[in-house]
């Protein structure tokens, strides 16, 4: 086709669909949805084999860990979608609506608190998939991460799950060592000796598990998982800090639960054009977190 011949109106069309335009051309980038970031070996090869087939040769990776594929033709656009499909593989990600999950690598990473693949899947098909007709007032990201290392950044998401492994504390087998193994596993400097007795400071613990099974003495051995929630995160041209919610969930459902009752207060009270953070911050964290977590 020749240059710029394709209507706003179809351009805009198959933006919905994940094919966003190459300025200047009547060419487009595929966006390629991996669900969480992880395909398999076959499906790396449908996605190369599409792009010399139909693009220019190049795959991208997104900053939300989707694969674009550039320099497909307006008129190609169905056949590459069928040539995808055979793998399983989808094409989406835009528009004003729950966008795919982020995940980290918590599922295999040593210092990954719950299954952040498993989770991420999970959430991708309950709510991409499944609110995939819901209007929102902007678009809606969800991050998953595995521990409080926070490498995909869940709080700079609209929401954001950190895994924990809150420290189940047995002072009565204690013995005050002088070089005490939690101490120096302890990466936030919240657990201190003090009279004798191993404290943990509430306030300064990210749940991270680290002291947990290092004390000879049998002082932390285990820990309670849970779920840790942000809530009003966003990176752009304008950036929020999400605030994490009152309570750690220790139940996978009551968390993904509180994901919906967010997405749902956002597609009502949201207004047109505003990200979540701005409609937590024109009604009130307080106000949110107290209908999220009734």
């Amino acid at each position: 086709m020749s240059a710029l011949t394709v209507s706003k109106e179809d351009e805009a069309r198959v933006k919905g669909m994940g094919f966003l335009n190459n300025r200047g051309t009547d060419l487009f980038s595929a966006r390629v949805l991996t669900v969480n970031g992880k395909v398999t070996a076959a499906q790396h090869r449908c996605m190369a084999e599409a792009a010399e087939k139909f693009g220019n040769g190049n795959l991208l990776y997104t900053t939300r860990l989707s694969v674009e594929i550039q320099g497909i033709p307006y008129d190609k656009i169905e056949e590459f979608q069928q040539f995808i499909a055979k793998e399983g593989l989808v094409t989406g990600g835009t528009g004003a609506k729950v966008r795919p999950v982020v995940s980290c690598k918590g599922t295999t990473c040593q210092y990954g608190l719950l299954d952040s693949y498993a989770i991420s899947e999970e959430i991708y098909k309950r709510f991409y998939e499944g609110y995939r007709n819901v209007a929102l007032p902007h678009k809606f990201k969800i991050a998953v991460g595995g521990c409080p290392n926070n490498c995909v950044k869940p709080n700079l998401n609209d929401v954001g799950i950190i895994g924990q492994k809150i420290p189940q504390v047995d002072t009565d087998v204690c013995k005050g060592c002088k070089k005490c193994a939690i101490e120096a596993a302890c990466p936030n400097k919240a657990a201190k000796v003090v009279d004798g007795k191993i404290q943990i400071d509430k306030d300064t613990c990210r749940h991270c598990g680290r002291c947990v099974g290092k004390c000879p003495f049998h002082t932390i051995e285990d820990g309670t998982y849970g779920y840790k929630i942000y809530i009003g995160g966003r990176w752009g041209k304008k950036v929020s800090k999400g605030r994490s919610l009152s309570k750690i969930f220790t139940s996978k459902d009551e968390a993904l639960d509180v994901i919906e009752k967010a997405i749902l207060f956002f597609r009502d009270n949201g207004i047109k054009g505003e990200r979540f953070a701005e409609t937590i911050e024109r009604i009130g964290f307080e106000n949110v977190e107290k209908q999220l977590l009734g």
